[in-house]
């Protein structure tokens, strides 16, 4: 079952990459570009949920005004569930800009990379971070900066709510989780093995929780209230899924 879905993730990537690509050739304005891009990723996602077997409990209701959609993070998949229906711009990690058509995909479709060790590629991305957020799109940030299978969040960067205090824009958090804690992406656990490992089972259990906005100039209040209700869930999901 494995591999047949890695096959058909990735038939079904390349497939809406090439439509992209190929409709890109009529359009000059990056603005445009970048806009089809976002809206094509959108296809792309809820093509996998169907392909994958991804089981995905929703709470909450999902962002409709643009700001800064915070999540903690479990998985390269996290994105893939939390963007379903929403266009927004990913902050992700350089290395990922290097693999093998995933990257290339991610880089035409709105995709931010930092490398989060390297001072000056923070910086670059948080400059990229304010302008998406003055033109009116939403970020999609993980602030821990690395996966992890903690039962709670670990201590979060500051760096993109800075911007969402200075622009008094608002900041979602957003919990994410996986039933199966063999699901999150840890450590030097590298992509392929993880997919079979993850995505060969029948279903891939997942709970996602929408909370309330938070709007403030005050940047320790932004990540202090955004951290606890996000640990707030995760320990409801896990109390949840070990009642069953």
């Amino acid at each position: 079952m494995a591999l047949i879905r890695f096959i058909l993730f990735a038939i079904s990537t390349l497939l809406i990459y090439g439509v992209l690509l190929f409709s890109n050739l009529f359009y000059k304005d990056e603005a445009i570009k970048l806009k089809r891009g976002l809206l094509y990723r959108r296809i792309m996602i809820r093509s996998l949920h169907i392909i994958l077997g991804s089981k995905v409990t929703i709470y909450g209701t999902e962002p409709t005004q643009a700001g800064l959609i915070i999540s903690n993070h479990r998985s390269y998949f996290d994105p893939v569930v939390i963007l379903t229906n929403l266009l927004a711009y990913p902050v992700g990690k350089k290395e990922v800009e290097s693999w093998p058509i995933i990257g290339h995909v991610c880089k035409t479709t709105g995709v931010i990379f930092v490398k989060r060790e390297n001072k000056e590629s923070r910086k670059q991305t948080l400059k990229e971070i304010k302008t998406v957020l003055e033109n009116g799109y939403s970020i999609f940030n993980t602030p821990e900066g690395t996966t992890h299978i903690e039962p709670v969040t670990i201590k979060f960067k500051p760096g993109a709510f800075i911007q969402a205090a200075q622009l008094q824009v608002p900041v979602f958090p957003v919990a994410i989780d996986f039933k199966n804690l063999d699901d999150a992406w840890i450590e030097d656990d590298t992509f392929i093995p993880h997919f079979f490992r993850c995505f060969g089972k029948w279903r891939t259990e997942i709970k996602v929780s929408y909370l309330q906005p938070i709007v403030s100039t005050d940047v320790d209040k932004l990540v202090s209230f955004t951290k606890k209700g996000i640990d707030s869930e995760l320990i409801r999901f896990r109390r949840e899924w070990e009642a069953v």
